[in-house]
């Protein structure tokens, strides 16, 4: 039962710094009135696209992990 609710802490935690970890795009920048370099699509190529797809195994894990904890 208590290892349920400690496996959810500890993945929130690195879900937290996952998404913090992640580089904001210029595409946002841009329609404030940023200098976005013309640009509105953003590429991940490298470390980012294993940080976004780490983001999102460790968000379904969140996920899957509370639900399971409200059926026990």
């Amino acid at each position: 039962m208590y290892y349920l609710i400690i496996l959810q802490i500890i993945t929130s935690v690195i879900l937290i710094v996952l998404v913090l970890l992640q580089q904001r795009g210029s595409a946002m920048g841009s329609i404030m009135g940023g200098s976005g370099g013309g640009e509105s699509y953003l590429s991940r190529r490298g470390i980012e696209k294993k940080l976004f797809y780490a983001t999102v195994f460790v968000a379904i894990a969140f996920l899957g992990l509370s639900i399971l904890n409200l059926f026990y």
